[in-house]
């Protein structure tokens, strides 16, 4: 742009002294004005390469807006915590009685991803604290792995207490796949080996000893510890989803001795940073021919039982780890009780709500 200047100083000096332009100044001023008009067009050519550039830009960041890969990314050797909290009722009619039995359990765990392959990480994964507070019908039981507690106690929340402080206390290697589902407990045995060495000295004998053991040995089992892990980790299709779009997992799990199928349904409702929204649906029932219960001399089926959870999960769509996560449960169906002499079915009603949060 610097050639207006002197055109104009030109002509200003010709119009003052009155002599016309001559060749060689029209020649300057042809000159000047070429290279003002290449300079035009090249600034002209870089705003609409600039404004190309930024349409493009804008078009991704629409795209990305309506889409999200949702896949388990954290950090390495970052810590992540997270905590758990759930409340429970079961209330069931014997004899016409109506018994509610009230559950609270709180949960804090911090996980760190130490490696990873094209088809799993490697997690380091710590249970801080894990307690769990019973009330059934004014007798409670209180699980706490902050107290250290005791195998010959005749209490069994002090026996619980004792196993959950072990276990607080050692860190649970795990393999995650893509998606957050817990493939392998890779120090399951020697996990077991520390937390089960003395569980000979349970003194409780009759059908409370034998129910403490089967619950001591079943809480640090392979399929209990991984779905400990899940709940803070599997919700993610491994892949890239748009908006309105589903995917579903399926899962089998042992709820005090019940074998129940979950059939659960996420769906991307909303973007919204960096964060999904996702609805969750799950419907849960007992599992094809599932083995009856079997406690005390009495057999319980539970064929019947069927329920269903929603809840609304906020994920960090870097890291694949949730943010917030609440849910509403309701679980109904018969109990059939039945051992010599007598036979019975059982009303049973469950309404849980939890709730899984990120610990900053």
């Amino acid at each position: 742009m610097s050639g207006i200047p002197q055109i104009q100083s030109v002509l200003t000096l010709r119009s003052d002294t009155g002599k016309k332009l001559s060749f060689v100044d029209f020649l300057y001023i042809i000159s000047r004005c070429a290279d003002n008009f290449a300079s035009i067009l090249k600034i002209y050519k870089m705003k609409k390469t600039l404004l190309s550039v930024f349409s493009i830009l804008l078009g991704f960041s629409v795209i990305a807006q309506n889409s999200a890969v949702l896949k388990l990314n954290p950090e390495k050797n970052k810590v992540y915590r997270f905590k758990s909290t759930s409340e429970q009722t079961v209330s069931q009619t014997v004899n016409g009685i109506q018994q509610n039995i009230l559950t609270n359990i709180s949960y804090s765990v911090s996980l760190k991803m130490l490696d990873m392959t094209k088809d799993f990480l490697v997690t380091e994964v710590h249970f801080d604290t894990l307690i769990t507070n019973t009330n059934s019908m004014g007798k409670t039981t209180s699980i706490n792995s902050t107290l250290e507690g005791d195998m010959k106690s005749s209490e069994a929340g002090d026996i619980m207490s004792c196993i959950m402080n072990r276990l607080s206390r050692n860190p649970v290697y795990v393999k995650l796949d893509y998606s957050g589902k817990p493939l392998e407990i890779v120090n399951l045995k020697m996990l077991q080996d520390m937390i089960l060495k003395d569980t000979s000295l349970i003194t409780l004998t009759g059908p409370m000893g034998d129910a403490v053991k089967k619950q001591v040995a079943g809480s640090i089992d392979n399929d209990n510890l991984k779905r400990m892990i899940e709940m803070f980790t599997w919700s993610l299709p491994a892949k890239e989803v748009s908006k309105g779009e589903k995917w579903e997992m399926i899962q089998q799990v042992n709820s005090g001795g019940m074998f129940l199928d979950i059939k659960t349904t996420c769906q991307l409702d909303e973007i919204k940073g960096s964060t999904a929204i996702i609805s969750v649906e799950s419907k849960i029932g007992a599992a094809a021919n599932a083995k009856p219960i079997e406690s005390a001399g009495a057999t319980v089926t539970y064929d019947n039982l069927q329920g269903m959870s929603k809840s609304v999960m906020v994920t960090d769509i870097i890291t694949g780890l949730p943010v917030t996560n609440e849910a509403k449960t309701h679980i109904t169906g018969d109990l059939g009780v039945s051992g010599p002499g007598f036979n019975m079915q059982i009303p049973m009603d469950i309404n849980g709500e939890s709730k899984v949060f990120s610990v900053r």
